[in-house]
C-alpha cells in the first residue's frame, strides 16, 4: 500500500520514498486516530499528511524525550538542530533527515506557508520552559503555534471549495479542538512531565491548583473539585468542535470523510472521559476498538458516495481549489454553508 500512495503522489527517487515511508510508519506508530482517517483520503494525498503528522511527531518526541539524555538542555539543543535543520530543508526543498526531507517535499509540492512551520517550533519551544497557562486567551496563543497550524498545514492538502481563506478558520478551531481533547486525556501524563495545560483560572474557579492534582494523581484519590474542572473543560472543548465542524462543508467533497471521521474519533475522547468518570489524573481514557471500527466503515461509506458524485462535473460553478493532481469535483463540490453534522 506504500508503494501505491508513493506512486499515486508521484513521488519518485529511493531517498524521498524512504523518507515518506519513515514519516507514515511514525504516523502508524504514534497517531492510531489520524492515521486511520488519514486511510479515508485519496491515495495520492495521504503520503502528504504522513510527513506533515511525521514531522510533528519527531518535534513532539524531542520535547518528551525522557531520561538522562532528555534534559531541558538537552532537549533544547536537539530543538535546535530541528529547526535549523527545518530551516535549511525548506529554503533548498530537501534535507539530510528523512522526515524534514519529507515536509519540505510536501511543503513545496503542495505551497504550504513556511510561517505555519515556524510557528510550530515555537510552541515545541515553549514546551521546554512553559509549565502552566494562566487564562484560555493563554492557552489558545499556545496552540496556535501546537495545533491550530497543523489544521492550516491540512487545508493545502484537503482542497477546499472556495477560498481557502473562507476555510482556514475552521480548520485551525479544529486543530484546537483536537488538541484540547488530548490535554483532557493526558491531564495525567501531562503532570509527570511537569505541565498543566488546563487553564490556571479555569481550575482556580474550582478551587482546583497543581498541588491538588499532583496529590491526586500520587494517592489515585478522586476530587470532586478536580472532576467540576474536568467537566468544564470537556464542555468548552465541546463548544470549539461545535464552531469548528461547520467547516468541513468548506473542504473537497472526497476530503471530507477523512476530516469527519477525525473529528467523530477526536470528539469521542471527550465521550470516554465521561464515560470513565473522569478519572484522567489517574489513566487515560480511550475510545473502544468497537467505535473506531463504527465510525471508520461510516467513513468508507461516505468515501464511497463522495468518490461516485466526483464523476460528474458540475454544468458551471466557481472552480475548486484542490491539491496538484487531484480530480475535478462533482455537482457536491459547489460552495455552500451548510451545517454538516458527525
Amino acid at each position: 500500500m506504500t508503494d501505491r500512495e508513493l506512486d499515486a503522489a508521484g513521488i519518485t527517487g529511493p531517498a524521498l520514498r524512504a523518507a515518506y515511508r519513515h514519516c507514515r510508519i511514525l504516523n502508524a506508530r504514534h497517531g492510531r486516530t489520524y492515521f486511520l482517517a488519514t486511510r479515508l483520503l485519496p491515495v495520492e494525498r495521504r503520503s502528504a499528511v504522513h510527513a506533515l503528522y511525521g514531522f510533528a511527531r519527531w518535534a513532539d518526541d524531542i520535547v518528551d524525550a525522557p531520561g538522562p539524555g532528555g534534559g531541558a538542555q538537552a532537549r533544547g539543543r536537539a530543538l535546535a538542530r530541528l529547526r535549523d535543520e527545518l530551516e535549511d530543508g525548506l529554503r533548498r526543498g530537501g534535507g539530510d533527515e528523512p522526515v524534514v526531507r519529507a515536509l519540505a517535499d510536501t511543503a513545496r509540492r503542495y505551497a504550504i506557508d513556511h510561517a505555519h512551520f515556524r510557528d510550530f517550533m515555537a510552541a515545541m519551544r515553549a514546551d521546554l520552559v512553559v509549565r502552566d497557562y494562566p487564562t484560555y486567551a493563554d492557552l489558545r496563543g499556545y496552540m496556535h503555534g501546537s495545533a491550530a497550524v497543523i489544521g492550516l498545514q491540512m487545508l493545502p492538502v484537503l482542497g477546499t471549495v472556495g477560498p481557502r481563506e473562507e476555510a482556514a478558520p475552521y480548520a485551525a478551531a479544529l486543530g484546537e479542538a483536537f488538541q484540547m481533547s488530548n490535554f483532557l486525556r493526558d491531564v495525567g501524563e501531562d503532570l509527570d512531565r511537569g505541565r498543566v495545560y488546563l487553564p490556571a483560572d479555569l481550575l482556580a474557579g474550582h478551587d482546583v491548583q497543581r498541588d491538588l492534582l499532583l496529590w491526586s494523581r500520587a494517592t489515585g484519590r478522586p476530587d470532586r473539585r478536580i472532576t467540576a474542572a474536568l467537566r468544564e473543560f470537556e464542555a468548552l472543548t465541546r463548544g470549539v468542535y461545535r464552531a469548528a465542524v461547520p467547516g468541513i462543508a468548506l473542504l473537497d467533497p472526497v476530503a471530507r470523510p477523512c476530516i469527519r471521521t477525525a473529528a467523530v474519533l477526536y470528539g469521542g475522547i471527550l465521550d470516554a472521559v465521561a464515560r470513565d468518570g473522569y478519572t484522567v489524573v489517574h489513566r487515560r481514557s480511550a475510545v473502544s476498538r468497537r467505535r473506531r471500527a463504527l465510525v471508520a466503515a461510516d467513513g468508507l461509506t461516505r468515501v464511497a458516495a463522495a468518490r461516485l458524485r466526483a464523476r460528474v462535473r458540475p454544468a458551471a460553478g466557481p472552480p475548486l481549489s484542490r491539491p496538484p493532481g487531484a480530480a475535478a469535483p462533482g455537482p457536491a463540490a459547489a460552495p455552500h454553508r451548510t451545517k454538516e453534522s458527525v
